[in-house]
């Protein structure tokens, strides 16, 4: 890959694993330096460490445990970030969680935690890292919604409150930096093909008594015209674009990868 990112460094929230990781490892074989964050196994951590590392000649990728849902470590993963490459150009926050459930019986703890984490993360991170990149006149910021954070399903209040939060918060910030070289972007995939995501198809199988294939695609990929998954290497490529060369006109942006969702 052409190391179109060479010289720049990008920080990316949830990178231990699916969207966050395939983002990261793209940034760096465009010759970004990365940090990653994220929850996980301490050896599933270890190993996206060692694969970001090796991309960029290092043992392993730095790395922060930060806790997305304390707007203190938030924003101490920024400076962490910060101090450890001098600088930081690029931040994406990705990481989010799901729960779903009836409104009336939706969990209060599980609401105020998608909203933490979801949305108010993006805000403190944005916060923090905004004040270098404006003493720089340089700057891309990518927030990972979803195709949620432009429809809505059912069951899924906490999450598509968030994630719409996620897109005007970006709309937001991107006035604010308007006549500045910093951009503000957001990302709203449909359904991407991840360990998570593919491991909700057999219980709609068994739930439904179809197959695995029509489970995926009658039911799970049911607003999604494609009936295909978005892979992550797409989503990836799109975030590559919004912090690459010739991408400074696209700011406070939405946009779709959804397989025609938002289309329909």
């Amino acid at each position: 890959m052409d190391q179109v990112l060479a010289g720049q460094t990008a920080l990316v929230t949830g990178s231990t694993s699916g969207i966050g990781l395939g983002i990261a490892k793209i940034y760096a074989e465009a010759g970004a330096k990365v940090m990653l964050n994220g929850f996980g196994k301490p050896e599933e951590i270890a190993a996206a460490r060692a694969e970001i590392g090796a991309i960029m000649g290092v043992k392993e990728a730095p790395y922060s445990a930060a806790d997305m849902s304390k707007p203190d470590e938030v924003r101490g993963m920024v400076a962490e970030a910060e101090k450890q490459f001098g600088k930081l150009d690029i931040l994406v926050n990705n990481a989010g969680i799901q729960f779903v459930s009836p409104v009336q019986e939706f969990p209060t703890a599980k609401w105020d935690a998608i909203i933490a984490i979801n949305l108010s993360s993006n805000f403190h991170a944005i916060a923090a890292a905004l004040p270098g990149m404006l003493a720089r006149n340089h700057g891309r910021i990518v927030n990972v919604a979803s195709a949620h954070g432009l429809v809505a399903s059912p069951f899924k209040t906490a999450y598509v409150a968030a994630k719409h939060g996620v897109v005007g918060l970006t709309k937001s910030v991107a006035l604010e930096v308007a006549q500045s070289q910093v951009t503000c972007n957001a990302i709203c995939p449909g359904f991407v093909r991840t360990p998570l995501a593919e491991a909700q198809v057999k219980p709609l199988a068994e739930k439904n008594g179809v197959s695995e294939e029509v489970a995926l695609k009658d039911y799970l990929l049911a607003h999604q015209p494609s009936k295909r998954w978005i892979e992550v290497e797409e989503v990836a490529r799109m975030a590559l674009y919004l912090v690459g060369p010739g991408s400074g006109g696209v700011n406070g942006s939405a946009l779709s990868i959804d397989g025609g969702w938002f289309a329909s």
